[in-house]
């Protein structure tokens, strides 16, 4: 594995055991042998956020068979946005690629982004995934199209799924954006604050493997009433200055 990878795809994870091994090997599969100009020198980085189950004894075994990966345990529960970013500050990789560890996401589009991301503008900085055909429950996703809708309505921030745990983006524009708790469900809105462009691709969805979900349609109204309010003063208050040197 190279010390200095093109690409890192990070995982956030609790209580994933399940999940874990057929998820790092899918990514493996899309991303092995790629030419250098499609990304194909990565890593991979979880990132446990202190399970409780055999989640982190699993990576440690899967360790010894695949050199790209990398692991990084959070000492006591930190919550998701802190695993995400607590990833990309340990990645490598001038890009970074993220997926949900439930493996509900597919690896097989991280190239799709990649692709995108090549005939994109160099202000594009972000490459959301779109989940066009949903595989949760009926109230799964009746919940995410209100919330779509209001934080669309909101933010304007013109995607129709923030939700989407696959990603890529540049790792020095997001470790540029303001960061707090949840702040991943709004990567779009934060990335067009700081002046730069976003795209959204549509990507396949899949149901979950093994294991529970780790949120209900309650707790994440809840917080996301907060998060909004938030996100909408960070808009407000925000201020691009572009430079230059003489």
């Amino acid at each position: 594995m190279s010390s200095n990878p093109r690409l890192s795809v990070v995982v956030p994870v609790f209580n994933e055991q399940g999940n874990v091994a057929p998820l790092v090997h899918e990514i493996t599969a899309a991303l092995r042998g790629r030419t250098a100009a499609e990304g194909g020198d990565f890593e991979i980085v979880y990132v446990d956020d202190h399970s409780r189950d055999d989640t982190l004894a699993v990576l440690r075994q899967l360790k010894s068979e695949v050199p790209e990966l990398r692991v990084v345990h959070h000492v006591t529960q930190s919550g998701q946005s802190t695993a995400v970013r607590n990833g990309v500050k340990a990645a490598r990789g001038e890009w970074i690629a993220t997926l949900d560890g439930d493996g509900q996401n597919d690896p097989a589009d991280i190239p799709k982004l990649i692709a995108e991301r090549a005939k994109s503008s160099p202000d594009v900085k972000l490459f959301a995934g779109w989940r066009v055909n949903r595989q949760d429950s009926g109230s799964k996703r009746w919940a995410s199209k209100w919330a779509n809708a209001i934080r669309s309505r909101m933010l304007r921030d013109a995607t129709p799924d923030t939700g989407c745990g696959i990603k890529l983006f540049e790792r020095e524009a997001f470790l540029d954006l303001p960061h707090f708790n949840h702040m991943h469900r709004y990567l779009p809105a934060l990335m067009q604050r700081a002046g730069w462009k976003t795209v959204s691709v549509p990507v396949n969805h899949r149901a979950r493997g093994t294991g529970v979900s780790k949120y209900n349609n309650l707790n994440r109204a809840l917080v996301g009433i907060a998060d909004l309010r938030g996100v909408a003063w960070l808009i407000r208050r925000g201020k691009v200055t572009r430079l230059e040197e003489v």
